[in-house]
């Protein structure tokens, strides 16, 4: 079977399907202009800086730097939050949404992006699991207590030659330590899980 033949299979599942599941990746955000970080020669693409540091994705990616190196932590995360602020979602994302509301069922997302595209595009909160947590929202980087709470508010500037956050930083609201995104990173055992599982039962 060729392309085409497969591709008009596909179409014909599509239009006989009750219920639409779209499940996404980093890829899904590609065409948006979004880094997918790809291999470590794509992550230190999106990031000179860490070649210097010798640190790729997973090494960045990991809770241990709120704690041993808050600065570089957040100058990471929080250029990452503008990033996801200002990128608009490409039309591939109302496409899916407007053929999954056709759907009797309606549709469900199931994605591991902590971007907040999907959000953006429209979709219902509702029918939405961001199996990996989401950068909008904050947790205690302890944790002191299983408290998540809207990132909104969070502005972080940068100094992009030595890639270092400014202070002040942001900070847990109930014990005064660093706050991180709550999204469920390398070697993280301090992940707050319970908006994620909330999603989840919505799913089930």
């Amino acid at each position: 079977m060729d392309i085409a033949e497969n591709i008009e299979k596909a179409k014909q599942v599509l239009k006989e399907a009750d219920v639409l599941l779209i499940t996404a990746g980093a890829g899904m955000g590609v065409d948006s202009g979004l880094p997918d970080f790809r291999g470590k020669e794509g992550f230190w693409r999106a990031y000179p800086v860490a070649r210097k540091l010798g640190l790729r994705f997973e090494e960045l990616a990991n809770p241990r730097w709120f704690r041993e190196n808050p600065k570089l932590a957040w100058a990471f995360y929080g250029h990452r939050l503008h990033l996801y602020r200002k990128t608009q979602p490409h039309e591939g994302f109302y496409l899916l949404r407007k053929l999954g509301e056709s759907k009797k069922g309606g549709y469900f997302v199931f994605t591991s992006n902590v971007d907040g595209q999907f959000q953006k595009a429209g979709y219902d909160q509702k029918k939405i699991v961001e199996i990996h947590g989401s950068i909008h929202h904050l947790q205690c980087s302890v944790p002191c207590m299983d408290d998540i709470w809207s990132a909104d508010e969070v502005n972080i500037n940068i100094d992009m030659e030595r890639f270092e956050a400014e202070e002040p930083l942001p900070r847990c609201r109930h014990c005064g330590e660093i706050a991180r995104p709550n999204i469920l990173m390398f070697g993280d055992w301090n992940w707050v899980s319970h908006r994620t599982a909330g999603q989840e039962f919505l799913f089930e």
